[in-house]
């Protein structure tokens, strides 16, 4: 910035109040202004007569008089209070911007904090300061012990990862109606024009095409494909639960499945060369052995596939066995049995999935354990930190959203209990199990769990496009990150003395009866050693936030959307042997017209993205000018990516779009 003149000064205040609930103030609020040589304006009162300043959500402009400030040179600091007057004296506060309309000068002071009355409050421009570096550090840890006061750890839920146990005033947006289910059910069902008195059971597959409404109910793509085997094989790759699939190096003990079985359908090759050759899959679902329903009238199977990449390169299901436990009551299926027996099978294996999907891919391994991370950033790591600017825009709204969750979807009677086989109950316990089966550094780390699936290799499995898109996007976000870790922190030992990270280190991975997150696989387990593992920690957090939230989240309503490809609660009994079925018999296993209803409305509403693309953040923490450029470089590598994908699907039949960066939100805001 140039050095401001000596006469001619016209400073002009500008102060954003939060968009938060309860932010406004009726406090009496006054700044003073110093510059880079030590003078300082007298207190200057912020202020308008008949006019009702630092409304939620406003940004108020204020002038200062020419005499108050024409002796300041360049601002190195900003100094605001406020009493407590007033009605409501509370007050939050996103920004304050001082432009000097002589020279035209504008320095920024990101604030997003509640002030406290009687404290003077000092901001240096930009705000962004390692711990060790900032000059407030007083007000530093204030900060700090009142965030640790707001943001409280609730372990009490045993079944449930470590969550916030009261939602704090500042994560009360404004748009909470987005997160109000019930109400925007209510307004998909008018709209469309379905009614929810629609009873009774389906009479026929093609009845089920007769309740989509154009534009606001489309009938999903997916409902065209989903008897086709090619198409059972692509749901794998490239469906809500796509990081399922394993490279099979053996089969399987438990899967009863012999040579015989195999080699009519692996075009000449022997057991042996399929799996020399990397041609066999294998998903297995065996943490639902032994899963428990919501009563004895459902059943959750606990299916392991094999499936084969022919010579095409289309994968292909070769064997489903539905139980873990091999048995004359548990056969294994095969393409070669009666039709709509196997078209069954795929049925009840969809319909595991689907409760695998729903509890952890979704819920449990997005949702809830990003919460830990949020909650322990927000009570060790100051909003003047440079890692707490960089992952803001990607936790925004993680609270109220899985509040919402938990208090509606996950309650006694609420969603999930009336549309899923599994119940509350059996979400809760899946997650409880999950839990310890995911490390950070493994599942949470996309080419490490590639790698460990044995499907890291594009010829290994041509056409997985989650993969694909997926790499692009993790490699963009890594150097993004490496490239803003670098500007502030040019030794290790920079990272070593960082009390903050080290502190959110800590509490990531200590035990919950600890009162910590127990979050597995944190590099340097609760010590951050190296600026690698910092790197890789933040990329993870970033990726899993957007990206893999995005994969498992959006392509919800093609696939629920259509009952008899991915049912979340099929009724009866599974098939136990090979006799022929009927229509009849797979319609019998179907859900009713009420419960399909439920499950077409809720994932359409959760398949709808409403806040802004990954990189064009919501809030702006980011002011530092080198900081921004790295921002910038990030957004045109997005760009670039999506222009490839883009490019990409225009030669494909089936266009897999969820993973553009135009369709990735920043954070898991629904």
């Amino acid at each position: 910035m140039s050095m401001a003149s000596s006469v001619n000064h016209e400073f002009v205040i500008h102060v954003r109040t939060g968009d938060v609930q309860g932010a406004g103030t009726d406090a009496n609020v006054s700044v003073i202004l110093h510059d880079e040589q030590g003078s300082s304006t007298d207190k200057f009162s912020l202020d308008y007569f008949f006019r009702n300043d630092f409304e939620k959500g406003n940004l108020d402009v204020f002038q200062l008089p020419k005499d108050k400030a024409a002796f300041l040179n360049k601002l190195s600091k900003l100094e605001i209070f406020r009493d407590d007057s007033g009605f409501g004296s509370s007050w939050y506060v996103e920004r304050i911007t001082v432009e000097n309309k002589s020279n035209g000068d504008v320095y920024i002071f990101p604030v997003f904090r509640w002030l406290r009355p009687h404290y003077h409050y000092v901001f240096r421009e930009n705000d962004t300061f390692l711990p060790q570096d900032d000059a407030q550090q007083e007000q530093r840890r204030l900060d700090l012990e009142d965030k640790r006061r707001i943001y409280v750890v609730d372990t009490s839920d045993v079944t449930l990862p470590a969550s916030i146990k009261e939602l704090p005033a500042d994560e009360l947006f404004s748009r909470q109606y987005r997160w109000d289910i019930q109400k925007l059910k209510m307004n998909l069902i008018v709209q469309s024009r379905i009614t929810m008195f629609t009873t009774g059971r389906w009479n026929s597959l093609d009845d089920i095409s007769n309740v989509y409404v154009r534009e606001i109910f489309n009938q999903p793509w997916t409902s065209h494909s989903w008897r086709d085997d090619s198409f059972f094989g692509y749901q794998r790759l490239n469906g809500v639960c796509p990081a399922l699939i394993q490279l099979c190096s053996h089969i399987p003990q438990k899967l009863a499945v012999t040579q015989a079985d195999l080699e009519p359908v692996l075009e000449g090759k022997s057991v042996e060369e399929a799996l020399s050759d990397k041609r066999l899959f294998v998903c297995d679902l065996k943490i639902l052995h032994n899963f428990k329903c919501k009563s004895e009238n459902y059943v959750v199977c606990a299916p392991i596939v094999l499936l084969y990449r022919d010579n095409q390169d289309r994968l292909l299901p070769v064997a489903i066995q539905l139980f873990q436990e091999p048995g004359p009551n548990n056969p294994v299926f095969l393409p070669s049995d009666d039709p709509k027996t196997w078209l069954l099978v795929k049925m009840w294996y969809n319909q595991a999935e689907a409760t695998y999907h729903q509890s952890l891919t979704h819920l449990g391994y997005t949702h809830l354990l990003m919460e830990g991370v949020t909650l322990a950033l927000h009570r060790h790591v100051s909003i003047s930190h440079p890692i707490f600017k960089l992952l803001a825009p990607h936790l925004l709204y993680i609270f109220p959203i899985n509040k919402f969750a938990v208090e509606r979807l996950l309650s006694v009677d609420g969603w999930i209990d009336s549309t899923m086989a599994a119940g509350r109950n059996g979400v809760l316990e899946l997650n409880r199990k999950g839990r310890k089966d995911w490390r950070m550094d493994i599942q949470g780390t996309l080419p490490e769990d590639l790698r460990r699936r044995g499907v890291s290799e594009e010829n290994v499995l041509p056409g997985y496009y989650y993969r694909d898109d997926s790499l692009l996007l993790y490699n963009a976000i890594k150097t993004y990150v490496t490239s803003y870790v670098d500007l502030y922190y040019d030794t290790p030992q920079r990272l070593a003395d960082d009390t903050e990270m080290q502190a959110w280190a800590r509490e990531m991975v200590q035990r919950r009866e600890n009162g910590g997150m127990d979050i597995q696989g944190i590099p340097g387990n609760g010590k951050f050693r190296d600026l690698d593992d910092l790197i890789l920690t933040l990329t993870s957090f970033i990726f899993t936030c957007s990206v893999q939230h995005a994969a498992v989240n959006f392509p919800q309503y093609d696939y629920y959307g259509f009952p008899p490809l991915y049912a979340l609660t099929l009724e009866g009994q599974p098939p136990s042997d090979k006799t022929p079925r009927t229509e009849a018999d797979i319609l019998n296993v179907l859900p009713d017209k009420e419960r399909t209803f439920d499950a077409m409305i809720v994932t359409k509403i959760l398949s709808q993205k409403g806040v802004n693309s990954l990189g064009d953040f919501e809030v702006q923490y980011v002011f530092d000018p080198k900081a921004t450029e790295i921002v910038e470089k990030f957004r045109k590598d997005l760009a670039s990516i999506g222009t490839s994908i883009s490019t990409r699907n225009r030669s494909l039949d089936m266009p897999y779009e969820y993973l553009h960066p135009d369709s990735i939100p920043n954070s898991i805001s629904i």
